[in-house]
């Protein structure tokens, strides 16, 4: 097979003085922290959209990239060599995992016969390659908010067959996905909202929306998938208001419905910020409930209020992350480049610079969060916070949900009033976060 990236070498970890751009500087796959290999810690997983369809194009101009791969767009040879391409691109990263949509796959058939028997084609060529490599698939997911039918949505549609078309595209993702092994699939509802309360039915749409997920967690278990499902939180965009709009949103639906036993979180960076919210808030919040599953690891450019889906380099925001991660234990899932590069980054060599970038980004925000829970002290002060509580018989029963409100009211009346609560000291944690992270100038 002809080799598509041919200036493009395997690119191999040299550390932090390197100045070799197609080199990796902090992602060292064998090095340990904290008990586990970095690629234990990190695995990371190429979105075949992004990295293997987008072009650049926008809504101001056509496409800057090629991703042709020497095929003619639209016909399953262009499939195959995206299979060729995404194979070639993951080995020569050390990248183990890849996502994808099923559009992403084939050219959609205006008949879905058609396009499942397409699906079936390219499933068994991606299996073939996989025979060879230790590539494996994190998750699948279907394409429900392109096609024009889902202008009002798929599971929130007003439309019995276009319902029905959303769950014959779900029953075949769920096959390809455990045809291909795959630890997940994903709901990303996104066109799963309304515009305006006047024409719509919100009861109507929620229920139709978790009697499909139900569905397909019966017709997935039915076929063997053992994995989790996940819904991925993202507010407004492209809706003005959308059911899934952040990670508590998500959970409260979940729980409603009955679907939590089942369903974890993928969380998104670049969904988190445009939902006003932290990355690290998202994750910690699917994590205190038990659903923090799987990460698109990205970023956005705080000064658009769009999804950017930015390759991340944030450090800072890398280590909140998987400070937040260690903390739960890990993923069940993996971290998802759900990135593109910019618009005027158009040649192979950019896509594997913002594959270098990321990892790189994830890999020392890895390093500096080991060493912040290593250091201790952000423990040691929330432990110290909230010790009223585990020092007094009184906030032990409060602790073990055998207080009495009249036993709380009396306390208070005996004090007359409380003193200040002791001071939540930010600024001199923020000092602690800063010192670790440039601990070495």
């Amino acid at each position: 097979m002809k080799e598509i990236f041919q200036n493009i070498s395997k690119i191999k970890y040299e550390g932090a003085e390197s100045r070799n751009p197609l080199a990796f500087k902090y992602y060292d796959p064998d090095r340990i922290i904290m008990g586990k290999t970095m690629s234990e810690h990190l695995p990371f997983a190429m979105a075949w959209w992004h990295n293997l369809c987008a072009t650049g194009t926008d809504m101001f101009g056509v496409g800057t990239q090629d991703k042709t791969f020497g095929a003619h767009p639209g016909t399953m040879e262009h499939a195959r060599a995206k299979v060729d391409a995404g194979f070639e691109f993951m080995q020569k990263l050390g990248i183990r995992y890849f996502c994808f949509h099923d559009v992403d796959l084939v050219p959609e058939s205006d008949n879905i016969n058609e396009t499942n028997r397409r699906l079936d084609e390219i499933s068994d060529y991606i299996l073939e390659k996989m025979k060879d490599t230790d590539i494996k698939c994190l998750w699948g997911t279907a394409n429900m908010f392109g096609n024009p039918r889902f202008c009002n949505g798929a599971g929130s549609t007003n439309s019995l067959d276009v319902y029905c078309f959303a769950a014959a595209q779900i029953k075949k993702a769920l096959e390809i996905t455990v045809k291909l092994g795959g630890r997940g699939y994903v709901f990303w509802g996104g066109r799963e909202g309304y515009e305006t309360l006047l024409n719509t039915d919100m009861r109507f749409e929620l229920e139709n929306i978790a009697a499909l997920m139900h569905m397909a967690v019966d017709y997935g278990r039915s076929i063997g998938f053992g994995g989790d499902f996940y819904i991925e939180p993202k507010p407004k965009e492209p809706m003005k208001h959308q059911y899934d709009f952040d990670a508590s949103t998500a959970i409260g639906f979940l729980k409603a419905n009955g679907l939590d036993r089942d369903f974890k979180l993928n969380i998104e960076a670049n969904h988190a910020t445009l939902a006003g919210h932290t990355f690290e808030h998202e994750l910690r919040t699917a994590a205190i409930n038990g659903m923090l599953g799987s990460i698109d690891a990205n970023q956005g450019d705080m000064l658009l209020g769009w999804d950017t889906d930015e390759f991340p380099f944030d450090v800072y925001s890398a280590t909140m992350c998987m400070y937040e991660v260690l903390k739960a234990g890990g993923l069940t899932g993996g971290f998802n480049f759900d990135a593109k590069n910019r618009r005027p980054s158009y040649t192979p060599e950019d896509m594997f610079y913002g594959f270098i970038l990321g990892m790189d980004t994830f890999a020392l925000g890895l390093i500096k969060a080991a060493a912040l829970i290593e250091d201790g002290r952000i423990d040691e002060f929330i432990k110290g916070k909230y010790a009223s509580f585990r020092l007094s018989e009184l906030g032990r029963k409060v602790l073990e949900k055998r207080a009495t409100l009249e036993e709380l009211a009396a306390r208070a009346s005996e004090l007359g009033a409380p003193a200040l609560p002791g001071s939540g000291r930010q600024e001199m944690l923020q000092s602690v976060v800063n010192s670790v992270l440039f601990d070495k100038i």
